[in-house]
């Protein structure tokens, strides 16, 4: 049973930090793409940052340069550090896993729709 579970939301001022945990186990393939994504009340589920199992990563335009994704593959859990917040990144942020062949493609194909294993969520919430 694939289980995803996020840690590490909060409530920040802007500009100040916050690091999302996802602890993964009982995922069955050795090739993914696994991505956070985020949901703002009323808006649609979007993508902000994925990472491949080659290592390779990508963002959205709204986040780069002020996030980043990593992974430890030893502990299995992914990480999103998030610097320089703003208050539109106030939303519940989710981990998301799926065989899909890379970071890139998450990024330019990989709606919310196309993951199949997702996690509860996390609440960020920036205030100016």
């Amino acid at each position: 049973q694939v289980q995803l579970v996020e840690s590490g939301g909060g409530s920040v001022q802007a500009g100040g930090s916050l690091r999302l945990s996802c602890a993964v186990s009982g995922y069955p393939y050795s090739s993914y793409c696994m991505g956070w994504f985020r949901q703002a009340p009323g808006l649609e589920r979007e993508g902000v940052a994925f990472i491949d199992s080659e290592d390779s990563t990508a963002y959205a335009d709204s986040v780069k340069g002020r996030f980043t994704i990593s992974q430890d593959n030893a502990k299995k859990i992914l990480y999103l550090q998030m610097n320089s917040l703003k208050p539109e990144d106030t939303a519940m942020y989710y981990c998301a896993a799926d065989r899909w062949p890379s970071a890139t493609w998450c990024l330019l194909h990989g709606s919310s729709a196309s993951f199949g294993f997702w996690g509860q969520g996390t609440q960020v919430t920036v205030s100016s």
